[in-house]
């Protein structure tokens, strides 16, 4: 689904439907010819497509932090910032709402943040593994053990597991250059990394899940 531009910049929501890609206008509650602002846009495309009430909040929360900003356009990287650090990662809403609010399009917002690597794009897990890609973990092998979470857990560094529990990240040093290869998983360094330590780490949040389980089941009334 996008959003067409209408009288005075407002936005109407639209979706591709037809098989040449075409525009049609998407049936909501609102008076014909009544447009939203790119706030209300930006939460009606969320709602009506993830229900996600979380994401929402969010969103409320970036409306109501962009006027501490100017409108100008250096305003942009502060403002990614900003969101970056209250909320962890720059979703397509968020990035819809900095777009109006400094004049820019959406795409030309991503565009910037896509070119810096502090800026993620998809929310982080409740476990973050960060792997240290600096020059002494690159020469003890770092990428060796980037491949070794990417592939144990099926994900790629710059996302987050289907069911959110893991995201990866690269990072360019987390200053323990004599504890190389080095990987931080949540808030603990993890010195001399090898393949195998990474097999135990991952069996060890498996464990942990299973426990969870059987003491939520063990708290459950009976039927």
């Amino acid at each position: 689904m996008s959003f067409e531009t209408g009288f005075m910049g407002l936005t109407a929501p639209w979706k591709r439907s037809d098989e040449w890609g075409r525009l049609q206008p998407i049936e909501t509650d609102l008076p014909p010819g009544v447009f939203m602002n790119a706030i209300d846009a930006a939460i009606f495309e969320l709602t009506n497509t993830s229900a996600d009430q979380e994401e929402t909040a969010t969103l409320k929360d970036i409306a109501t932090l962009l006027p501490q900003f100017s409108k100008e356009r250096g305003s942009l990287i502060p403002i990614l910032q900003e969101i970056q650090t209250k909320f962890s990662y720059l979703s397509a809403g968020a990035m819809r709402l900095v777009a109006d609010h400094v004049g820019l399009s959406s795409s030309e917002v991503y565009g910037v943040a896509s070119f810096y690597n502090q800026f993620r794009f998809t929310p982080p897990g409740r476990h973050q593994i960060k792997v240290c890609l600096g020059t002494a973990c690159q020469v003890k092998g770092g990428d060796i053990i980037l491949e070794s979470f990417e592939r144990k857990l099926s994900i790629q560094a710059g996302q987050t597991s289907a069911d959110r529990e893991f995201s990866i990240d690269k990072v360019a040093c987390v200053g323990c250059c004599a504890l190389a290869p080095v990987a931080q998983v949540d808030e603990t360094i993890h010195g001399h990394v090898a393949p195998s330590k990474v097999e135990g780490l991952m069996l060890g949040f498996k464990l942990e899940k299973d426990r969870e389980e059987r003491e939520r089941r063990r708290d459950e009334p009976d039927n």
